[in-house]
């Protein structure tokens, strides 16, 4: 993959995973917010339960980050494209669906 096309694939994802990381964040503090307002009596488990989940979601996408971050650092060192466990080339199609992808399919599927 030429290596413009691939900065470019990463740059888009990041962008779009940092937007969904702040957007994430926002509904943490309101579900939080919301939990700490006195007034009617809601199920404290529901709200508890929202917030686990806005935590879950937003350390996935962090993760998802870091996996970005690892991807411009093989763009840089010349490995991008390549297996990180094997040392075999990941399919283009592959990279364009996931442009973090360290791994071939048959890797990433345990094989």
């Amino acid at each position: 993959m030429d290596e413009d096309h691939a900065r470019a694939l990463v740059q888009a994802e990041r962008q779009r995973v940092a937007r969904l990381l702040g957007e994430t964040v926002s509904a943490g503090r309101e579900d939080r917010a919301a939990a700490s307002e006195t007034g009617e009596i809601a199920d404290p488990a529901e709200r508890l339960t929202a917030e686990e989940v806005d935590d879950a979601v937003a350390d996935s996408l962090r993760e998802r980050l870091a996996a970005l971050d690892r991807a411009e650092r093989r763009i840089e060192d010349g490995t991008y494209g390549l297996s990180v466990r094997s040392g075999l080339p990941i399919p283009d199609a592959r990279l364009e669906a996931d442009p973090a992808a360290e791994l071939t399919v048959e890797e990433a599927a345990g094989g």
